[in-house]
């Protein structure tokens, strides 16, 4: 690593705890895992500023400190199976397969998620699995879910993803219209139902169902 590589990750670092993100198993995660790959074009140069850019298909790569301070509400423990609604450029899912036992992650973009694969391959992770799918309804056939993660916001917690939760189980999504602030919740599951905490305010593309036409 040049000195000046190590310099951007330090400021990196900094700027993730200077925003809250404290966790350290998280921070060594994001520490492991290079943003670079996965933003790619014009904007290739700002990828290790704490901004959201925009990546193919109309979508948006998360900005480091909200991606941390999300997997941080998560919770996630080594034994962990863990969904990722919202594949996007992948790195929200690089950084759980450095926390989870088994990282599954969907989304409605087929181009998306092949390019996720090709990084997820390069950097040689083998506990998670993308699939081209329609994240509104989970992934029932891999259900119960430790812990799911919902990088698109619904109105409301699409019931599928509640259903696919197990008991103990948390879900960290943002909830509100799509063209105004949302709400970032975290739901965990209990015996008698589900409990709701709201965490912070947060602005993410829509949850839309389907898949989406290749272009």
């Amino acid at each position: 690593m040049t000195p000046a590589e190590a310099e951007r990750k330090m400021q990196f670092l900094f700027a993730l705890r200077s925003r809250g993100v404290t966790d350290r198993r998280v921070l060594e995660a994001m520490e492991k895992v290079d943003r670079g790959p996965f933003v790619r074009g014009l904007f290739a140069n700002r990828a290790y500023e704490d901004m959201p850019l925009p990546i193919a298909c109309g979508q948006t790569i998360s900005q480091p400190s909200v991606v941390g301070m999300m997997t941080e509400a998560l919770q996630i423990t080594a034994r962990d199976k863990v969904l990722e609604v919202g594949t996007g450029s992948g790195y929200q899912a690089a950084i759980l397969a450095q926390l989870a036992r088994r990282v599954y992650t969907v989304d409605r973009h087929a181009r998306l998620v092949r390019e996720a694969r090709l990084i997820f391959d390069e950097m040689g992770l083998t506990n998670v699995m993308a699939i081209t799918a329609d994240g509104s309804f989970g992934l029932p056939e891999q259900a119960p879910f430790d812990r799911i993660l919902v990088t698109a916001a619904a109105e409301d917690p699409p019931g599928p993803l509640l259903a696919q939760m197990k008991e103990g189980g948390i879900m960290v999504l943002p909830v509100g219209q799509s063209d105004h602030v949302q709400s970032l919740i975290r739901v965990r599951r209990t015996a008698s139902g589900y409990e709701y905490d709201e965490l912070r305010k947060v602005r993410f593309v829509p949850l839309v169902e389907g898949l989406a036409r290749e272009t």
